[in-house]
């Protein structure tokens, strides 16, 4: 059993919530989520309300009611949060024994840092400095599976316990390493913290991956008002280098927009009469299809098979990610027609399966949800028949945005990672490693079939991806596509190099291994590619009946 270790940056509390969730109802490796949340006060299940003394709103921060024990707390930036999901022996006097050993780890992890004199305190759980509380521990344990974990106080804003009893203890103070004169920033103190759980947790084997440790304002700006497709933008080049560079990337060594292609990434154009119906429906119609806004290499051969994936919510993006090519100027109202054309669409062109997926829309209250449901909706009007597969974007995590999709019960939900963990930053600052697995968490909880992409090509490893693929796999993934980085415009990620198809055929195995019900990984793979046979495959149809 691996012991997979993540640094996830900041997390708001409810998608950490549910991601840990996932990973103690259906991953069978052992974890640690390392992580900082925003400012939030957590109570737990025996928590008193009267502990919360002003309203968190006038502070800066949420409040949230969680399933730990323990009584009130805060967690904020400055303050290292982990959630060890283990498996625990179930035995008499599992959880005092469960809390002693990460008081212990802790109480390591400080020594190594410099505070020898951190202890426990009898009678408190947690883990103490001279009377004062470092770090405070809430666990949950159940079925031999373990929720919720630490937080280790390394240099927060300590006035925002003062607007609380924190952990219900009136008159023990709160601490920090800073406070006790340690000076270390949070890279050093997770690494001390991973090298630790890696000895006591990780027996037979541990992995570690980590987001960025820095992240600066403008990199997550809500719109980048660029040309997206049209003249390049001079800055742009510059900061993905700059974000590519932060990640371990070196961008000089990367292949040249104009070096040839290897000839398993050569495609013919047919436009055959397939092709050309499609494209006057279409037109006809004023719909958008993904397939020609981010330049798939497949659109011959998917429309030429009747199959394209329509693109909701107008043709503007919100995000500038730094491998696609769809336009980012400031988006247009949307259209309250679009659904039904789509419905429309589908009909004319007989559809089987349909996929539908959208641009970044956080200039919206629901990110773009309703459209989502009104398409799916639409569909199932006029095609009753047919299946419907919906590419959502995040929705800003938002957790009702995203039950709107989910409760319109689309056949397929996917959301793409789109890369590991180290790149994330660099390949899509608006986005979030652990908020898209946190999604693709809450849609399984839902009840749906989930699915996911990577791209490959933008300077991860074999190892990276195979870490990504099991990520996706412990929080309950049933579908995962894995294809080459193209490279669409100089103004974009260049590209590292090229897998070949052999090197994608192992990861797909690899991907099988994990229990994954289909995996579609070649040079020319895409999200939509084969996605009906997905589908199927998913839904345990055999695949002498696919078609």
């Amino acid at each position: 059993m691996t012991l997979r270790i993540r640094w996830l940056g900041r997390v708001r509390y409810q998608d950490g919530h549910a991601l840990q969730r996932a990973l103690f109802e259906r991953s069978a490796d052992d974890h640690l989520l390392l992580l900082e949340h925003p400012h939030v006060y957590t109570l737990g299940v025996r928590a008193d309300p009267a502990h919360v003394l002003v309203p968190p709103s006038t502070v800066g921060a949420e409040l949230v009611h969680t399933d730990r024990g323990g009584d009130v707390t805060y967690h904020g930036p400055g303050q290292l949060v982990g959630y060890p999901i283990l498996s625990v022996p179930v035995v008499p006097g599992a959880t005092p024994r469960y809390v002693h050993a990460v008081e212990q780890l802790i109480i390591d992890v400080l020594a190594d840092l410099g505070l020898p004199q951190a202890s426990r305190l009898y009678g408190y759980p947690g883990v103490w400095v001279n009377g004062r509380k470092i770090c405070a521990i809430g666990v949950r344990l159940s079925r031999g599976r373990s929720m919720h974990g630490f937080a280790l106080n390394v240099a927060p804003d300590l006035a925002m316990f003062g607007h609380i009893v924190p952990c219900g203890i009136a008159d023990r103070e709160v601490t920090s390493l800073a406070a006790e004169g340690i000076t270390v920033d949070m890279r050093e103190v997770v690494d001390a913290v991973a090298a630790r759980a890696a000895a006591r947790w990780g027996a037979t084997g541990s992995e570690r991956q980590d987001v960025a440790f820095h992240v600066r304002p403008d990199d997550l700006a809500p719109f980048s008002r660029g040309a997206g497709p049209g003249p390049a933008v001079a800055e742009r080049p510059v900061r993905l280098v700059g974000r590519l560079a932060a990640a371990g990337v070196d961008s000089s060594t990367a292949l040249s927009l104009s070096e040839r292609k290897p000839e398993w990434l050569r495609v013919k154009a047919d436009m055959g009469p397939e092709y050309r119906a499609l494209k006057s429906t279409m037109r006809s119609l004023d719909l958008v299809t993904v397939c020609e806004e981010a330049g798939c290499p497949n659109i011959f051969d998917c429309w030429n098979d009747g199959t394209a994936t329509f693109m909701i919510n107008g043709e503007r993006c919100t995000r500038a990610c730094g491998f696609c090519l769809v336009d980012t100027r400031h988006p247009e109202p949307l259209d309250a027609a679009e659904p039904e054309r789509v419905a429309e669409a589908v009909a004319r062109m007989g559809l089987e399966h349909a996929v539908v997926t959208a641009v970044a829309r956080d200039d919206l209250e629901d990110g773009g949800a309703g459209g989502f449901a009104e398409a799916i909706e639409a569909i199932r009007r006029r095609n009753p028949a047919t299946t419907v597969e919906v590419l959502i974007s995040d929705c800003k995590g938002d957790p009702a945005s995203l039950e709107r999709i989910f409760d319109a019960r689309p056949d397929v939900l996917n959301h793409n990672l789109e890369t590991v963990a180290r790149l994330q930053r660099a390949v899509r600052p608006s986005a979030s490693y652990a908020r898209s697995l946190a999604v693709l968490a809450r849609a399984k909880a839902a009840g749906l079939t989930t699915k996911s992409g990577l791209i490959v090509g933008m300077g991860e490893t074999e190892p990276e991806v195979r870490a990504a693929l099991a990520d996706l796999r412990a929080v309950g993934v049933d579908i995962v596509t894995i294809g080459q980085y193209l490279r669409p415009t100089a103004n974009h990620l260049p590209v590292a190099r090229w897998w070949t198809p052999d090197e994608l055929e192992a990861l797909r195995l690899a991907g099988m291994a994990m229990g994954f019900a289909h995996v579609e990984s070649s040079p020319l793979t895409r999200s939509s590619y084969h996605a009906k046979a997905a589908a199927r495959a998913a839904a345990g149809v055999p695949s002498s009946s696919l078609g």
